[in-house]
């Protein structure tokens, strides 16, 4: 059981961002999230670093990146993660296990990419090495391609759900617009995404412009300590659980519309915290297509193989619905800085947990669901969340 407790964190806004490149982001979070936590530089024992890069930056070795801009953190031990889409998700679950081990009482995590440097052609080739090059590095439409592949051989067994992807389009950009670090906080509509048109056209047959999350520059930092540090600190938020699971890289060896990694994953979350769905306030889970969220349902157990599209029939998933999903706007609003969205996945949760969330507030958060993964579910994560102080 992770006895590591989340006491601080920072969160900058996503979009096209005006720092050049990686080492600019992580300077403007590092600071931030150890003022939040209430620690000075001295009391940090290790950092984490989690960053995908594989071409966006020339630059490697962004854990070093960290002391660079605070001097005083030179000596403290740092690490570089990447896990894919999963990166920040990797480099929390290194801090929280250091931590838990007794090797060092306060980390310091933080996930950040800069990606609009790079062409759009450019960035959907980095991407795809988040898929298995071998065999599909020539899908057409690059890492949107996989998914729109996905996505056609879902429809092909169970039905078209192009209407029920556009509800979930329009669901987490209603939500976005009451993120402040969203990319894109404005109201799409139902029927705009729900349109192929000029403005939303196919990206990868069958998704549109606005079944795909949007490419983003943006960096989220959390500091975590234990729960004896955590004790003299402003506020606590705990994991209840939290669990890794892998899958099979290549698509061909496994069942692309099961998530399987990502249904043990969350078994195995469930199990460790005792809970059922019923009992989570709320959950963000990794949209980075809107084929990737109706599948995540299923896999989470909100709906048998093929139905998920009963979730957003029902309005299960809204935010006024029994289980609100994305309050945040998810990737899809908020976009997908990469190594950065494992993190700022953990953030909106501690913030809703806190009652800090704004506009983006679920009335009596208690306990969050987070789901990450990198690639098309090959290295899934699930926390669960509480609040302890």
């Amino acid at each position: 059981m992770t006895r590591a407790c989340i006491v601080g964190w920072a969160h900058t806004p996503f979009g096209k961002l005006e720092e050049p490149d990686v080492e600019g982001l992580i300077a403007r979070v590092s600071g931030e999230a150890l003022a939040h936590a209430g620690v000075e530089e001295s009391q940090v024992d290790g950092i984490y670093v989690g960053s995908m890069n594989t071409g966006f930056s020339k630059q490697g070795f962004e854990g070093a990146l960290v002391a660079v801009n605070r001097p005083g953190l030179a000596h403290a031990p740092a690490t570089h993660l990447e896990n894919a889409c999963a990166t920040g998700s990797a480099a929390l679950y290194a801090a929280l296990d250091f931590v838990d081990s007794g090797r060092g009482r306060v980390a310091l995590v933080i996930g950040a990419e800069k990606m609009t440097a790079k062409t759009v052609a450019e960035t959907g080739d980095i991407l795809l090495g988040a898929s298995y090059r071998k065999e599909e590095a020539d899908i057409e439409g690059g890492f949107a391609g996989v998914f729109g592949r996905i996505a056609a051989g879902y429809f092909q067994r169970y039905g078209d759900r192009s209407e029920e992807l556009a509800r979930i389009a329009a669901k987490n950009h209603r939500n976005g617009v009451g993120n402040p670090y969203a990319q894109l906080r404005k109201d799409l509509g139902f029927d705009f995404c729900n349109r192929v048109s000029e403005k939303n056209p196919y990206v990868a047959a069958p998704l549109r412009r606005t079944d795909c999350s949007l490419i983003s520059d943006g960096a989220a930092a959390l500091v975590v300590a234990d729960a004896e540090t955590a004790e003299g600190l402003e506020r606590a938020i705990g994991f209840r659980a939290r669990a890794h699971v892998n899958d099979i890289l290549p698509l061909s060896r496994r069942d692309p519309a099961e998530f399987k990694g990502a249904r043990m994953a969350w078994e195995k979350a469930r199990a460790q915290a005792g809970i059922a769905n019923e009992d989570l306030s709320f959950v963000e889970t990794h949209d980075c297509f809107t084929i990737a969220e109706l599948i995540e349902y299923e896999a989470m157990g909100l709906a048998a193989p093929g139905e998920g599209y009963r979730v957003v029939r029902e309005g299960l998933a809204e935010k006024g619905g029994r289980l609100p999903i994305n309050p945040s706007g998810g990737l899809k609003a908020k976009g997908h800085p990469v190594g950065a969205t494992g993190v700022s996945m953990h953030v909106m949760a501690c913030l809703q947990l806190m009652g800090e969330a704004g506009e983006m507030q679920v009335p009596g958060a208690e306990l969050a669901g987070i789901f990450n993964m990198g690639g098309a579910a090959v290295a899934n994560y699930v926390s669960i969340l509480e609040r302890r102080r």
